[in-house]
């Protein structure tokens, strides 16, 4: 039997992750070609298939799942001497991976990581995309900052800050279909919801509870996505305040309940925490939350 190539194997664990040799493809930042041809050279040096296409996309068979076993231990080990070295690294420069809801990148970290450059040059701070599955259970993230909690053990998390919610509507849009009656749980209206996937679970219940007759007619990604569908007309939504309160042409509709607030998460492998690139960056991020916490968790006494 051939040798086998760690990289052979590191494809085949990001087809298992994302169903699709597309996304794999993108995770990787490779072709996706490349993908099927390192796979078909992983299964041909085992002279056994691991992977078999359903409509769902990519699954592992039977050998499959043994061999993912295998290499998510391998993995494991990797990334544990990884962050070893890493916690011996004594340089304030480097890059540094952080992972985090489009949110909190765009309005909150972009630009305390612009000043950050400014005073420390040799920092690069490399932003991602925050990911359906746990963030730093892998090599590739250093610092995540997300709205719910990690499950990941090996951390260190942090509760930063919240962020607090209403429910908005365009004054187009309620102009056309009237004053939402939460009571009756918004019959006759549209709602704009997150992903099932991406769902926070408190902000999802008070939502089956006051608006479970309004139809849903968009499943959004992001909050983002979601606000300008909502200032286009698209319907009702669970926006952050801290953007939809400043937009004229959006309104807070005045509930009858409190619309629980979303936790800020900030987490770090344990290892890396005293990485001083690593360590400055986490300080610019809870500084950046702290400084806007009025902003981003306003009272509620404020009239809607």
């Amino acid at each position: 039997m051939a040798m086998l190539d760690w990289d052979d194997l590191r494809f085949f664990l990001a087809v298992t992750r994302h169903r699709t040799l597309a996304a794999a493809a993108k995770q990787l930042h490779v072709t996706q070609s490349t993908v099927g041809r390192r796979l078909a050279s992983l299964q041909e040096g085992l002279g056994v298939r691991l992977l078999q296409r359903t409509a769902d996309g990519y699954v592992p068979t039977l050998a499959g799942e043994s061999v993912r076993a295998h290499v998510e231990r391998v993995e494991t080990e990797a990334v544990s001497i990884q962050q070893l070295v890493a916690g011996q690294d004594i340089r304030l420069e480097g890059v540094v991976r952080v992972a985090g809801a489009q949110l909190l990148t765009s309005h909150l970290l972009a630009p305390s990581f612009a000043a950050l450059h400014s005073i420390h040059p040799g920092i690069l701070i490399e932003a991602l995309p925050e990911l359906p599955r746990e963030p730093l259970a892998t090599q590739e993230t250093d610092i995540a900052v997300q709205l719910r909690r990690f499950e990941h053990h090996d951390l260190t998390i942090r509760n930063i800050g919240r962020i607090a919610f209403g429910l908005y509507g365009c004054l187009a849009y309620i102009a056309r279909h009237g004053e939402p009656d939460l009571a009756s749980g918004c019959a006759g209206h549209q709602l704009i919801t997150l992903l099932d996937s991406h769902n926070h679970s408190g902000q999802a219940v008070w939502l089956a509870e006051h608006a479970g007759r309004a139809q849903v007619v968009l499943k959004a990604d992001s909050y983002e996505t979601q606000h300008w569908a909502a200032y286009c007309g698209g319907g009702l939504a669970l926006l952050p305040r801290f953007r939809a309160d400043p937009e004229p042409a959006l309104r807070r509709i005045r509930t009858p309940a409190p619309i629980p607030f979303a936790e800020i998460w900030l987490g770090v492998h344990r290892e890396n925490r005293q990485v001083p690139r690593v360590r400055t960056v986490l300080d610019v991020i809870a500084e950046a939350v702290r400084a806007r916490s009025a902003m981003l968790n306003p009272p509620e006494t404020a009239e809607p």
